[in-house]
């Protein structure tokens, strides 16, 4: 093989030369994935034909000659991870999974975006064995590959032993012109350069079309240049869709490279071999056509007549792979048993941690607060924080370069070294889209419990990446301060207004406004307990009274509960809230009990929570027959009238904040116990037999 085919951009790279010789059985694999992906696409009527008939080559040379799985076992823990950040192409990657023989049918390739089916339009990582992230949105699959290989080794670190390295594998992705382009990818890519993430292995399938054309026509950058200039070993291969050689060679001078992350140019033409569509956007999102499907196959040489035909000896090259895999997780599980009678401890952490279990006793770890001192929620997390550190070695996280207002740095541990492995906070700069995406893809890697932090509302900027971890069931845990407009003078671009009803509206995302320190601590129990979902803790810049831990106890992880009053006789008004509002309705229920009325006071820090609670739970907190409610919130009013019902009222904001300071315009946007008090006594007046009526259309409960 001529080593110009393989060439460095920069820096000289030495290319070593594999001495495989590709033959002809290799190449009928390749056309094999390209046949299976276009009937799929065919028969479904939809689909991305283009990606995975230009990258079939990169694919099967990864899988068959470097990638360390293991079909019989997807779930094995030293195996190479390969993630496919252009999910578009996800019938690449079912073509792929089915050939290796992993457990995925062929009937699943004829039930391609179907309803059911284990191969939906875009790779779903909980759903379809052998997919390690879920991939789609362009650009989250680079990053979660970043955060991928930053897994593997802080696991590096924590438990290889001289001789006995059980943690050795390799993350690769495979990224589109497209997901180059989105911001999340570029955030990430900076990072993996800046710490040297050696062990992580880029293909880019250069192919010079995006769904609207050409990329000329956007995407004239110098894409070698910019990642070389990141700090990434940058490569091309010329003839992407023919040359498994150069690929292979590629790939090899990419695992070689130990310092650096590594982008692997390939030149391929989307939709190859169509001859009427190869090479254009027609062959990027929509099904070839019955007849240039038929095209494509004779321009391929493909000789096989029915759809969905697999030649005998393309089953059986690639079956060849499922034993060796098996052959290389047998020696590995060799070395763990070995690995016991050295490391008793740490092997049983090791197990401990793939099974995705918790430390015994990690929740004692969590303080308590006392009552009448006062203390910011965003303080009281990092307390909590460092005691959780303390118990539960697989806690990991950092923030947006805001530590000292976020109060996340572990104080026990060092920062994160990609040479070593060491340190468990990770400095991710000011790139939250990044930061997200990366602790999604440590989350996805196992054996890690991840966190980041920013304020609360640039929540905004990782909204993407937290919608991934709630749909791909991650237990990420997101934790914002500066909650509201009692952050004060930095304003309204600063002031998380409608933040709280946002995310509310997100399936499967727990979000949690703890009122004081001791409802804090509950909610971090609460957050790392959750392993199908992720979870964002909302809290305070401002100080907040302690409430008594004796009468928080364990009510947050309820959703809601009674503070004040009791469940046993009905009150005149039910007042509820939320976080820094909850200290301010106890005092307006002291005014109002002060006149007679009744009041029952509800904290309310999950919606989400108070929603999963038996039904009589929900009835007794919040009963249907008494209507007076007021929920008192600083932020949008939308959704609280599920709880205030069709005769309640909320006292939120629904316009932008101001520059001022936080008591100013808390004052200024009536969050005062007296303007509380006056509300709930309007409502009474207007409802007077509200509390004494049988049902109501707004209960909640």
């Amino acid at each position: 093989m001529p080593i110009d085919r393989v060439m460095s951009e920069g820096p000289a790279a030495v290319i070593n030369h594999l001495g495989w010789v590709p033959d002809e059985v290799d190449h009928l694999c390749v056309n094999a994935i390209r046949s299976l992906a276009i009937d799929s696409v065919e028969l479904a009527k939809s689909g991305h034909p283009g990606l995975p008939l230009g990258a079939a080559p990169m694919a099967y040379t990864l899988f068959s000659r470097f990638l360390r799985h293991n079909p019989i076992d997807p779930g094995w823990p030293d195996r190479d991870r390969f993630v496919l950040s252009a999910g578009h192409g996800s019938m690449l990657l079912y073509a792929i999974l089915h050939l290796f023989a992993y457990d995925l049918p062929l009937e699943e390739l004829r039930r391609f975006r179907q309803w059911g089916s284990l191969t939906p339009g875009h790779p779903e990582a909980h759903l379809t064995p052998g997919v390690e992230a879920s991939t789609g949105p362009l650009g989250q699959g680079l990053a979660n590959a970043v955060g991928l290989a930053v897994a593997e080794r802080m696991l590096a670190h924590r438990f290889n032993r001289p001789g006995h390295p059980i943690v050795e594998h390799r993350t690769f992705a495979l990224a589109s012109d497209g997901d180059l382009m989105e911001g999340v990818a570029q955030e990430a890519a900076s990072l993996a350069g800046h710490l040297g993430l050696g062990k992580l292995i880029c293909l880019y399938d250069s192919n010079g079309i995006s769904l609207d054309g050409p990329t000329s026509q956007t995407f004239t950058e110098n894409v070698l240049g910019h990642f070389e200039a990141y700090g990434w070993h940058v490569l091309t291969v010329e003839d992407g869709d023919r040359d498994l050689e150069a690929i292979a060679a590629a790939v090899e001078a990419g695992v070689e490279e130990m310092t650096r992350p590594t982008l692997i140019e390939v030149r391929t033409t989307i939709g190859f071999g169509s001859p009427g569509k190869a090479g254009t956007s027609g062959a990027h999102g929509a099904p070839l056509g019955a007849d240039e499907l038929l095209l494509t196959k004779a321009a391929l040489g493909w000789t096989e007549s029915e759809p969905f035909a697999v030649p005998q000896r393309v089953r059986e090259r690639m079956a060849a792979t499922a034993l060796r895999g098996k052959d290389l997780q047998a020696g590995w599980e060799r070395l763990l048993a070995s690995y016991r009678l050295i490391e008793p401890g740490l092997w049983e952490e090791w197990n401990r941690r793939q099974a995705g279990e918790l430390p015994i006793g990690w929740e004692g770890s969590l303080p308590t607060f006392g009552d009448g001192e006062s203390l910011a929620t965003r303080q009281a997390s990092g307390t909590c924080l460092q005691a959780l550190a303390e118990s539960m070695p697989e806690l990991v996280g950092g923030d947006a370069d805001l530590s000292s207002s976020t109060n996340t740095r572990l104080k026990s541990s060092a920062d994160f070294d990609a040479a070593t492995g060491s340190g468990r906070n990770l400095r991710f700069g000011v790139r939250e889209h990044g930061m997200a995406a990366a602790c999604n893809g440590i989350a996805y890697h196992g054996g890690l419990r991840p966190f980041a932090a920013t304020f609360f509302v640039f929540s905004d900027y990782m909204r993407p990446a937290i919608r991934m971890a709630a749909l791909a069931q991650l237990g990420t845990v997101f934790v914002f301060t500066h909650d509201s407009i009692g952050l004060g003078e930095d304003g309204p671009t600063h002031q998380p207004i409608e933040h709280l009803a946002s995310l509310r509206a997100m399936p499967n995302l727990v979000v949690i406004r703890p009122a004081d320190a001791n409802e804090t601590a509950q909610a971090w129990r609460v957050a790392i307990a959750r392993r199908n979902g992720p979870t964002a803790l909302v809290l305070s810049r401002q100080a907040l009274p302690v409430l008594p831990v004796e009468t928080v106890g364990d009510g947050p992880a309820h959703g809601a509960y009674i503070l004040r009053g009791t469940d046993g006789v009905d009150p005149d008004v039910i007042l509820m809230a939320s976080g820094s509002e909850v200290e301010l309705v106890l005092r307006a229920a002291s005014e109002l009990a002060s006149r007679g009325v009744e009041v029952r006071v509800l904290s309310f820090p999950s919606w989400e929570l108070y929603e999963a609670q038996s039904a009589a739970y929900r009835e007794a907190v919040l009963p249907q027959r008494v209507t007076a409610r007021l929920a008192v919130e600083a932020g949008a009013t939308q959704g609280w009238d599920r709880y205030t019902g069709q005769r309640g009222r909320v006292i939120g904001i629904d316009r932008f904040g101001a520059s001022a300071p936080g008591p100013v315009l808390l004052e200024q946007f009536g969050f005062t116990a007296a303007a509380v008090a006056a509300a709930a006594m309007d409502l009474l007046e207007k409802v007077p037999t509200a509390t004494k009526s049988q049902n109501s259309s707004g209960g909640g409960a």
